[in-house]
């Protein structure tokens, strides 16, 4: 599958050849749906987390003695009934939202999600990327050198597949809105999904075939 190659400065090089076992799938939104679902599942914190009554500080005399004072018969302020009490099914943190999703079903929806965005022209394969120092104009000016070159690349969220950790490009690039940098090792479903274009070195194509086409 041949695929045009950029240069830093939006240039186009020459071209290169994805591999179609990566790049070339049908597309199932029923696997992709469910992936990604699982996905976001297993990155939920659960935060909401309310007290019972057992946990509620207080309330451990007798409010009244049970007869003859002519009101109703109460044996906490902290029930659930009185103000400040403990909240009954209220959110617990004890939930558990994890699902777990085998592997080759994740490793599928990630190529099916490859396949769309190298379809779609939303994928943009450079010759390399560098920066001399970690400063954030050096790669705002090569993100706008290329939407200015290539016809495709309009305004809209920017991800960048990095071959390995690079410190200079991910420290330069956090102070942009919607351009997030990922390392082509830990490449999912919905991290593509979440960001619009994706911009990718060679060198990360060969690390994403050797990590999941094993």
């Amino acid at each position: 599958m041949k695929y045009p190659v950029y240069n830093q400065a939006g240039e186009k090089v020459g071209e290169t050849l994805l591999p179609e076992e990566i790049f070339n799938v049908s597309i199932n939104p029923d696997l992709v749906h469910q992936v990604v679902v699982s996905q976001m599942a297993n990155r939920r914190k659960v935060i909401a987390h309310t007290k019972t009554r057992a946990e509620v500080r207080g309330g451990g005399r007798k409010p009244w003695r049970q007869k003859g004072t002519g009101r109703a018969r109460h044996g906490s302020i902290r029930s659930p009934i009185w103000r400040g009490g403990g909240v009954t099914f209220g959110p617990r943190k004890e939930k558990v939202f994890k699902k777990r999703i085998p592997k080759k079903m994740k490793r599928k929806a990630l190529f099916m999600v490859l396949s769309a965005k190298a379809k779609e022209k939303l994928l943009f394969v450079l010759d390399k990327l560098e920066l001399e120092a970690p400063k954030t104009k050096l790669i705002a000016k090569i993100i706008e050198d290329l939407r200015k070159k290539i016809e495709n690349f309009k305004k809209g969220s920017v991800l960048i597949v990095l071959p390995k950790m690079d410190k200079a490009i991910i420290q330069a690039a956090r102070n942009i809105p919607k351009v997030e940098t990922i390392q082509a090792k830990d490449l999912n479903a919905l991290d593509l999904l979440s960001l619009k274009y994706l911009i990718v070195p060679k060198d990360s194509i060969k690390v994403i075939k050797d990590t999941f086409l094993k």
